[in-house]
């Protein structure tokens, strides 16, 4: 993992954009974590992680579902929640299904409605266990149907991105994993691991962005949770900093400086000029105190042409547009704005 991306880059990235997040439970404490993110330098508490369908959450709002109607772990249970301030627009979906009515209607959602910037999607634990035995024809099948219509819905210029599913433990419990499907715990794990090639496969077949968290977290097993599925709140932080550094080089432009959004000293210069950017570093320290951002490292972003991001399974293969204020273009892409 290269760097914590801290409140002020997060801020500035997404400025004036709409990010959507798709999927489970684990998907909504990545929307919880980039809400918090955008608004303060601070992780999640445990309670936050745990808790699900409550009316608010560090301001966002409830829309649909969760508390304002029946809780329960059954794959109708429904959860939307929208974080708007003056320059962002962060919102979630509970999906226990990657293409299902319920999917069909959230697409409709973006063909009616605003398009979004930024969707950020998995959905692979409750489709492999809770639907059929023999998941797998089914689960390829709602993949193309999916990746297909997202295609056609959504702009060139959206950035989508496929989660592959995070690996799970030996012995698991969680909402998902019900009485009737008990059975199934032990081998859990080895079927994600298959759902994440088949998915990441396709990604990478529709032009779609795919992240291997499968991979990345191989060796943070200790983040996890006690139940084998969920992760910490240091986890969280990581994988809310892959996604916007992702999104940085997919954009073209590099994450502002820590720094310099703070003091607004001059930025640094290389032999060619051209401004060189400063990072908050995270230097592998696991026991990360939870305001421990001030260590910093020089680096400047490469185009994925160069020196691909080890996370991305593919890269991508055209130029994004986009309108990032206050990021520092990168100089290999200035033809593009």
């Amino acid at each position: 993992m290269k760097n914590f991306v801290s409140h002020n880059q997060a801020s500035q990235l997404l400025h004036n954009k709409f990010v959507v997040v798709l999927g489970d439970s684990i998907q909504r404490a990545v929307y919880k974590d980039l809400v918090l993110l955008l608004q303060k330098e601070r992780f999640l508490t445990q309670s936050q992680l745990r808790t699900k369908g409550e009316m608010s959450f560090e301001q966002d709002c409830l829309i649909e579902g969760g508390c304002l109607h029946e809780m329960h772990n059954g794959t109708a249970y429904r959860e939307v929640r929208q974080f708007q301030s003056n320059h962002h627009l962060v919102r979630f979906y509970f999906v226990t299904r990657v293409y299902s009515q319920y999917m069909q209607s959230v697409l409709e959602d973006f063909r009616q409605s605003l398009k979004p910037d930024v969707v950020i999607i998995n959905s692979c634990i409750w489709d492999i266990s809770r639907y059929s035995r023999d998941w797998t024809d089914d689960y390829k099948e709602n993949l193309h149907r999916f990746f297909e219509e997202l295609k056609q819905i959504l702009p060139e210029e959206t950035l989508i991105i496929w989660n592959l599913t995070m690996p799970l433990g030996e012995k698991i419990k969680g909402g998902f994993l019900v009485p009737e499907i008990e059975h199934m715990a032990s081998h859990l794990r080895y079927d994600v691991a298959e759902a994440n090639f088949y998915s990441g496969t396709l990604a990478d077949a529709y032009k779609i962005d795919a992240v291997d968290f499968h991979f990345h977290f191989r060796f943070s097993l200790h983040r996890r949770s006690k139940d084998g599925v969920h992760w910490d709140n240091v986890a969280h932080r990581k994988i809310t900093s892959v996604l916007l550094q992702h999104a940085a080089e997919a954009w073209g432009v590099a994450l502002p400086s820590s720094q310099a959004a703070s003091d607004r000293r001059p930025m640094r210069t290389d032999h060619n000029g051209h401004r060189a950017v400063s990072h908050s570093g995270y230097h592998g320290n696991e026991h990360i105190k939870q305001d421990d951002f001030t260590s910093r490292s020089d680096f400047n972003f490469e185009p994925y042409r160069q020196n691909p991001h080890q996370d991305v399974l593919r890269n991508q293969y055209a130029p994004r547009h986009t309108y990032a204020p206050y990021c520092p273009r990168r100089r290999d892409r200035y033809n593009y704005y």
